[in-house]
């Protein structure tokens, strides 16, 4: 095989595995050198001529407004955004794109309430890297906020910028979700991470996704944020390793002590204007940063939007299933054990991956970031011995669960 450079098998993407075989693995570990290498590239303006400034390797966009902008030049922005996020930086800044404060402020005003409307409850609401109660996280802040405060919420998503963005990424028919996240005064920095979906499983869950869909899984999801503060580099802005996105078994490396050094010798940050908004690939590698400020409420509304391919071609509902051949899976499972028939079926008939959900009812788990799927509802009854009965009672309660 004819040898490349980091780069250049970047660019080719899934091609770059040719003749490799299917699994990325941790032993031995991915190349911290090719990572380096990767990393090392620089943006420049002439690269992303639209960008108003290059900061930290950062295309920093600042945002007419819409309806001053042509057909051409919305094609030409989606464009220069797609080669950002594919091959390029992976991350890029929308200046101004909610330049009516009273949209912001209004939209934080009615989180604010949700916040605190939750405090009252009993219920402990988790986060995937801070402790309960360490800082605020609304789960589902997208349909929390269309249901407190519905005029606020349309003069909030209704903002065209966030089609135009979305569509440069993922094309029609996505689908926006979102997670309020107040990080509060003396909050520490998060571990560098990739993001949904591959980011949060265990490294040997990730471990059994094919280099392809390693590659492929980055295209299904946009992360992007908006600022509903000013966000000073005191307050703690996302930390950000241009380019890392771009190495393709990234999912894995993540994870290994040596990867996190480098990101924390090398990692950028960029403050925010109230706002503002920050989009990039999931892929990239990324950290919340350490809340140094004696009194900013880091208050950010976390936009996570979703591919339309991502969804299977019929409907299958696990809970008749499972009562109708609950007796010959349990004395299948008395005959064999935990046996590879039985968790094949398991696998064929439960759901497994535990997205979408709800996260107040259903809440992530430390050692994966991720909840229960109805596979391990299942697997949990079979291995408790537990009757048809009980089992269908644990199916429903967690699909009750899982409801908005």
């Amino acid at each position: 095989m004819v040898s490349q450079s980091p780069q250049q098998a970047a660019a080719r993407g899934i091609q770059s595995d040719l003749g490799e075989s299917r699994l990325y693995t941790l032993s031995p570990p991915p190349s911290i050198e090719a990572f380096k290498a990767i990393c090392a590239q620089n943006a420049t303006k002439d690269q992303y001529p639209l960008a108003a400034a290059i900061e930290k390797n950062v295309p920093i966009y600042k945002l007419a407004p819409y309806s001053t902008l042509t057909e051409d030049q919305k094609r030409d922005l989606q464009d220069e955004w797609y080669r950002v996020l594919l091959h390029g930086p992976g991350v890029f800044v929308t200046s101004g794109m909610y330049p009516d404060e009273q949209v912001v402020d209004k939209a934080t005003e009615t989180l604010y309430k949700i916040i605190e409307e939750e405090k009252k409850s009993s219920k402990t609401h988790g986060d995937h890297f801070a402790g309960a109660g360490k800082n605020d996280r609304i789960w589902n802040s997208f349909s929390k906020h269309g249901l407190t405060d519905p005029a606020s919420f349309l003069s909030y998503y209704s903002n065209p910028y966030l089609d135009l963005i979305s569509g440069a990424w993922l094309g029609p028919g996505y689908r926006i979700t979102a997670q309020a996240n107040n990080v509060r005064p003396g909050s520490a920095a998060q571990v560098s991470h990739r993001d949904y979906h591959l980011g949060f499983m265990s490294a040997d869950r990730c471990g059994g996704y094919p280099r392809a869909m390693q590659v492929a899984s980055q295209c299904l999801t946009l992360q992007g944020a908006v600022a509903h503060v000013d966000v000073p580099l005191e307050s703690g802005p996302t930390r950000l390793l241009p380019f890392s996105q771009a190495f393709p078994s990234g999912y894995m490396a993540y994870r290994l002590p040596e990867f996190n050094e480098f990101f924390l010798q090398n990692y950028i940050a960029l403050p925010l204007s109230k706002g503002d908004g920050i989009f990039f690939n999931p892929g990239l590698s990324h950290a919340a940063g350490e809340n140094l400020s004696a009194d900013i409420n880091r208050l950010v509304n976390l936009l996570q939007v979703s591919s339309a391919f991502g969804k299977p071609m019929e409907n299958i509902e696990a809970l008749p299933l499972i009562e109708s051949s609950w007796d010959h899976l349990t004395a299948l499972y008395k005959e064999k054990g935990l046996s590879d028939e039985v968790k094949t079926f398991i696998y064929a008939v439960g759901e497994g991956y535990p997205f979408p959900t709800n996260l107040d009812n259903n809440a992530p788990k430390l050692d994966n970031m991720a909840p229960d799927s109805e596979q391990d509802v299942i697997l949990s009854a079979l291995l408790a011995g537990k009757s048809k009965a009980e089992v269908v009672g644990d199916l429903d309660k967690f699909r009750v669960n899982a409801r908005p």
